[in-house]
């Protein structure tokens, strides 16, 4: 099982989090940030991956370094549970419908952190979430799962729907780049015989 831990602590966060890369999309998720939350339940479920996770934050602030750390530890579990990423597709790519917004997401596992984020939100806040914390929670993940990731919104004028459709389109992406190619037979899908 494809599984990892995280557990980090800062003087703005305490974050445990599990991650299981082969479930069945279960989620047990409070961050303190009500839209985090419901955004990452849509990401667990359609990207079947099992994840529990609790953070403590300084929501008395903001929600900056709850989506930030969040993201940081996300991403550092999808590199602990991938290990050396020996037989995985390494890429996902998809183009996700919610309602009006059209979301496109391509990832590569590729071991190098590399955000592109093509968004265009009308609304500032989506209730009390500042919706400019979507792209500071890719970035976090991206740096610290070490891949490649383009989130382009295609079309779109509701904010939440905008949001909503990249944490799905991201999760349909990430649940074929890390899925098992039986035709690899354990390979590590690259020339240079390493993703880091």
């Amino acid at each position: 099982m494809r599984t990892a831990t995280i557990d980090r602590k800062t003087a703005e966060t305490a974050i445990s989090l599990t991650l299981n890369l082969d479930g069945t999309g279960a989620s047990t998720i409070d961050t303190g940030c009500g839209f985090l939350d419901h955004m990452l339940t849509l990401f667990a479920k359609h990207g079947r991956f099992d994840l529990t996770l609790t953070c403590k934050g300084d929501t008395q602030v903001d929600d900056h370094h709850t989506v930030e750390d969040v993201g940081i530890c996300l991403g550092q579990a999808f590199a602990e549970a991938l290990g050396n990423k020996g037989g995985i597709c390494r890429y996902g790519n998809m183009l996700l419908p919610m309602d009006e917004a059209l979301i496109l997401s391509a990832v590569d596992l590729s071991g190098r952190g590399c955000l592109v984020y093509d968004m265009a939100i009308p609304a500032q806040k989506v209730g009390t979430f500042d919706t400019e914390l979507g792209e500071e929670f890719w970035l976090a993940f991206v740096r610290n799962a070490a891949c490649t990731l383009h989130i382009k919104q295609l079309a779109g004028s509701n904010s939440h729907h905008i949001l909503e459709g990249a944490f799905k389109s991201v999760a349909r992406s990430l649940r074929q780049a890390v899925s098992i190619d039986p035709a690899l037979q354990g390979e590590i899908p690259s020339t240079k015989g390493v993703l880091q």
